[in-house]
């Protein structure tokens, strides 16, 4: 490992460009992967290779003109966004994802560095290339010489008396005079060459048509960039004078954003990367792990290690007598350094909630390897504080506070460098917040589960453990108990929760293990580490802000359904001849099938008569009037039940607002989903449930805006199915549903009745979701052969819709599954079943998926890209939900248009650049004083 050793006038800092080094590395090995379990480990080997390279070349002084290094680091890229995003949103924008497998390796190419003894330094917010240059900075200042290891041309502005570039591949010192020789400018002057000549890499505009050898002309002729802007007129050249005059503020952006920033706010030094003696044993053991034999034998032979007698063990088994309880703060200390030094840390929490926003912290359990299981307990037996202490339990005086767990926790979860390991982390990250704590750099064995197997099985970790672990957990009900009898976590005694919870920590990490492996074989790190994953702070923001309700709109709308409940009551009273309850199915199918007699009548398992909603549609479409009523007043108590007064009890104590939960894990086609309260099935197409999100208000001040996708299902069916027809409609701008009706029903665009128009939107919309010729009549009111016709018109007319459902059941078939545009599967176990139904209902899951899926794809990813792209522009904007194909902010008012305008932007090209599609997607927002009045 690298020491402290003070940088003087004999000093030499060497700074690798670990990210460049990646990339060589991928490309120059990129099909290489590890005979155990198929893991990608081309770029690592790589890596590893050129670094033993450099740092034996060095120590064997084969770069005699530049030096042995005293002091080492390896700088990389942070993943996040950078200031110069905040600059320009474009900035780097035209690249696309990494290559999925590249992905999995990039932890593993820091642990490689680790191994090596090297530091292994990135920053949040910026480049690698402004941390060098800032020890760059440091280090001069010292006193001492710089190599910085790379051949980008972007650091070629750091070169001076003290600081030269080292291209490893070709062996060759970059320094002042082969910077002017290849740039024909000096390197103080590569700032403003390069804001003239642009970058198409990065997507710096610079000025158009000015390349690299006019730029150095006009430096060379003006000095400066500045200089030259100011005398643009004594330019001869027409055109160059002209572009130059057109393109000034693209050339002062793009100085900004190509010039490096020398004062990063770095927490190390450059005096502490001094070189200590390379630790053989260390780097054996990683390159044996990743299994590297050639490169193993040379570090042993270089450090004369000898080879171990036997393999290491195989993993530990599950051993719940192993597992700690901690009371102690050092030895929780020791347990979080021993994690800082792994580079790992599973961690979950316990509570007294399952409502994250409300729950309080009970204990946290952590493990850093398998076999490891730890249990923190903090407030077992506690009333809201440190009195109230149930003393019959002797364990509950002797946990540690709050407030120490919480400050041992804090610099471990911040730290990037540390891999922070959750099942569904989406709560514990909630549960955390609320004590000022903030996770960064995550994964989640959720997730990981979703991404790979989206369908095939649920996701929880009991049945995670029971498939991947053959081991099932202590279950949560057996702690706590069920029924009325159950208690909440914090009165369980301690001796009874602590198996449970740390077997939780160890199943977790083990899991972590298992799930990154099973995700590169099925090929699915690219959906995990672009679309589930990134989300999970963006949904974690969202949950905390929570939306604000008008309590007096709710209270209004309860007392009018409740009135309104009661005169379909009365109604269907007197229709029926007699009092019944309309809430009881057994009452209702006695009156509807027993005293009426109406038709159609079937009976259950139990005797009962059916009551369901299709029973009581097809009675109603008769035009019986009980069951007319029924349905009335059905819709209506469930509109009271699930939100007008759920709604007011659903209000946080502490934020005055509701705060609902997205589950990233819920639906088999990617989507997201909401309960506690579900706020994605409030009815948009009915008068009362537009009346319901009259009651969702911003705070005095604000505004909400509604941000909605139009039509998106139906362009990217357009686009997957490659139907020219209706692609050409969309860029057109066409009316897609009158166009429908046009092709299908063959009535002229102008003065098109608009019932016509909306049985079109009904076909539209219904063969997304593969609607029989029962299912339209009754959605449209009319007989089932009339509607089979409408189905069979519109094949006709759109043949390459019905040979895009036939392949896609034949693919799905096949193969077991379905894919979005961007990757994602969708498994449909069901779709060779015997059972008739279960085959049927497999077949439109498959058609549906790729829309659908695609559709919830597109909107995460705006969802991941807004939150940068609004703190970019200054805005201070929110988001608040999430419905299907709409997004719903709270924003200042005067920053309404300006927000719209981004957000419009930012979901608008949400596929780009991993996905172009045939067809524009257009957004509509809203902006109102109630959620109604900006849909």
């Amino acid at each position: 490992m690298s020491q402290k050793m003070p940088l003087n006038t004999d000093s030499r800092l060497y700074l690798v460009d670990g990210s460049a080094y990646i990339f060589r590395a991928f490309h120059a090995l990129p099909g290489l992967t590890r005979k155990s379990d198929g893991l990608p480990v081309g770029a690592i080997s790589g890596f590893c290779n050129m670094l033993w390279k450099l740092l034996t070349d060095v120590n064997d002084a084969a770069q005699e003109h530049i030096g042995t290094p005293t002091h080492f680091a390896v700088i990389f890229d942070h993943k996040s966004k950078t200031f110069r995003n905040d600059i320009y949103p474009a900035y780097k924008a035209n690249r696309g994802e990494p290559p999925e497998d590249l992905v999995p390796q990039f932890p593993l190419i820091r642990e490689a560095t680790r191994a090596f003894g090297l530091p292994c330094i990135e920053q949040e917010g910026y480049e690698a290339d402004d941390i060098m240059a800032t020890h760059a900075r440091l280090a001069e200042e010292a006193g001492a010489e710089v190599v910085i290891v790379s051949s980008d041309k972007d650091l070629t502005q750091l070169i001076t008396d003290q600081t030269v570039m080292f291209d490893p591949m070709k062996n060759k010192i970059i320094d002042h005079g082969a910077v002017v020789e290849k740039f024909g400018v000096a390197p103080e002057k590569m700032i403003d060459l390069q804001a003239l000549m642009g970058d198409g890499t990065d997507n710096i505009p610079g000025v158009p048509s000015i390349g690299p050898k006019t730029a150095a002309q006009l430096l060379k002729e003006y000095e400066t960039l500045d200089a030259l802007l100011e005398r643009t007129g004594e330019i001869k050249q027409k055109k160059r004078r002209e572009v130059l005059e057109m393109h000034k503020e693209e050339a002062l952006l793009s100085r900004q954003l190509v010039t490096l920033e020398r004062h990063v706010p770095v927490p190390d030094r450059p005096e502490d990367f001094g070189v200590t003696d390379l630790d053989h044993s260390q780097l054996v053991t990683f390159l044996e792990e990743m299994e590297f034999s050639t490169l193993t034998r040379r570090v042993r032979e270089a450090g004369g290690v000898e080879a171990p007698p036997a393999k290491a063990p195989a993993v530990a088994p599950i051993n719940q007598d192993a597992y700690e309880t901690v009371f102690d703060i050092d030895q929780l200390k020791d347990i979080l350094n021993d994690a800082e030094d792994i580079g790992v840390l599973a961690i979950d929490t316990e509570t007294n909630s399952l409502t994250a926003m409300q729950a309080r912290l009970v204990g946290v359990c952590l493990s850093a390897r398998a076999g490891q299981g730890v249990y923190v307990p903090l407030t077992h037996g506690s009333k809201g504080g440190a009195e109230g202490l149930d003393l019959d339990d002797e364990d509950a005086a002797r946990q540690l506070s709050v407030e120490d767990v919480v400050a041992c926790l804090q610099p471990i979860l911040a730290n990037p460098a540390i891999l922070k390991i959750g099942q569904n982390l989406k709560y514990d990250a909630l549960v955390l917040a609320r004590y000022g704590l903030e996770i960064i750099s995550y994964d989640d064995t959720m997730l990981m589960s979703y991404a790979a197997d989206c369908g095939l099985h649920g996701h929880g970790m009991d049945e995670l453990s029971q498939l991947h672990l053959g081991h099932k957990p202590i279950s949560f009900s057996s702690v706590v108990g069920t029924g009325k009898k159950a208690k909440t976590f914090d009165q369980i005694p301690i001796k009874d929760a602590s198996p449970y919870a740390a077997e939780d920590a160890d199943i977790t990490f083990r899991l972590h293990q298992t799930l990154k492996q099973h995700l590169l074989q099925q090929k699915m790190s690219t959906v995990y580490e672009t679309l589930d994953r990134p989300l999970v702070p963006v949904i974690v923001q969202m949950e905390r802000h929570g939306i604000k309700v008008d309590q007096k709109v709710l209270a209004d709308l309860s007392h009018d359904f409740s009135a309104r409940m009661a005169n379909h009551e009365k109604a269907a009273h007197d229709a029926a001849g007699e009092a019944f309850n309309l809430g009881s199915p057994k009452q209702i199918g006695e009156i509807l099938f027993g005293k009426l007699g109406l038709p159609g009548g079937k009976k259950t398992k139990t005797g009962a008569w059916s009551t369901d909603a299709d029973v009581l549609d097809g009675l109603a479409l008769e035009g019986h009037p009980v069951a007319m009523e029924i349905l009335q007043w059905r819709q209506l108590s469930k509109l009271k039940g699930t939100y007008t007064d759920a709604l007011v009890e659903a209000i946080h104590p502490e934020t005055g607002r509701v705060h609902t939960s997205f589950s990233l894990a819920g639906t088999n086609t990617g989507r997201l989903s909401s309960n506690d309260p579900n706020l994605q099935n409030i009815p948009i197409r009915t008068e009362d449930g537009r009346k319901i999100r009259r009651a969702f208000v911003p705070e005095k001040g604000n505004v909400l805006i509604s941000a909605d996708y139009s039509q998106i299902e139906l362009r990217l069916l357009a686009h997957i199915a490659n139907i020219e027809s209706l692609q050409k409609a969309f860029r057109d701008g066409l009316d897609i549903h009158a166009m429908t009706a046009s092709e299908v029903f063959g009535v002229p665009l102008e003065g098109m009745d608009p019932v016509v128009r909306r049985q079109a939107k009904a076909i539209n919309f219904g063969i997304i979701y593969g609607i029989s010729a029962f299912g339209l009549a009754k959605q449209l009111g009319i007989p089932r052969g009339e509607a089979s016709q409408y189905i069979k018109d519109y094949f006709e007319k759109f043949p390459g819709i019905k040979q895009y459902m036939d392949e896609t059941i034949e693919t799905a078939k096949e193969k077991g599954y379905v894919t979005t545009l961007f990757g994602r599967r969708s498994h449909t176990p069901n779709i060779k079943a015997k059972n008739p139904s279960q085959r049927n209902f497999a077949e439109r899951q498959a058609i549906n998926a790729p829309i659908q899926g695609s559709a919830a794809d597109v909107v995460k990813r705006a969802m991941i890209k807004l939150p940068s792209a609004l703190a970019g522009t200054g805005l201070a904007a929110k988001m608040l939900l999430q419905v299907h194909d709409e997004l719903v902010l709270e924003c200042p008012k005067d920053e309404a248009d300006e927000t719209c305008a981004v957000v419009k932007q930012v979901m608008e090209q949400a596929p780009l650049p991993a996905v172009h599609l045939s067809v524009p997607l257009v957004v509509e927002a809203g902006v109102g004083q109630n959620w109604n009045e900006a849909h």
